[in-house]
């Protein structure tokens, strides 16, 4: 599943909004990668890759959230765990399998892809709105 940074996934927040758009080039990459067949190390690569940009975008996120009082900063956090664990849990797949399956590149759309617009839609969409009321 491909996503589209559209109206849908603007929060209004700059830096945000940037780092959105880069996070989901990143993730459209490892799925048109996985469904293309790619190899083995190339996809772990990939992967590897769309962690460390997320490392960098959760903490950027949440800096954010502490120098504007964001009251729900550790409810946030929590959520930003789960998609690490998620994709901490799609590397270790990768690493039992020969290459990206089927089922692997299933596990991607629903715990990267769609994880990601839900959580931009409702969590960051939530943070910018709080940012723009203080």
């Amino acid at each position: 599943m491909k996503i589209v940074f559209d109206e849908s996934l603007y929060t209004g927040n700059e830096l945000i909004d940037g780092e959105h758009k880069e996070l989901i080039e990143r993730v459209n990459k490892l799925v048109e990668s996985c469904e293309k067949g790619t190899e083995k190390v190339a996809a772990v690569k990939t992967l590897d890759f769309l962690m460390d940009y997320t490392e960098f975008h959760f903490a950027d996120e949440e800096k954010l959230q502490k120098e504007v009082g964001y009251d729900k900063l550790d409810q946030h956090h929590g959520k930003h765990e789960e998609f690490k664990k998620a994709v901490g849990e799609l590397r270790e797949m990768l690493e039992e399998e020969e290459g990206p399956s089927n089922a692997f590149v299933e596990a991607v759309n629903k715990n990267v892809s769609q994880w990601l617009v839900e959580h931009i839609q409702g969590w960051d969409k939530a943070l910018a709105d709080f940012i723009r009321a203080k």
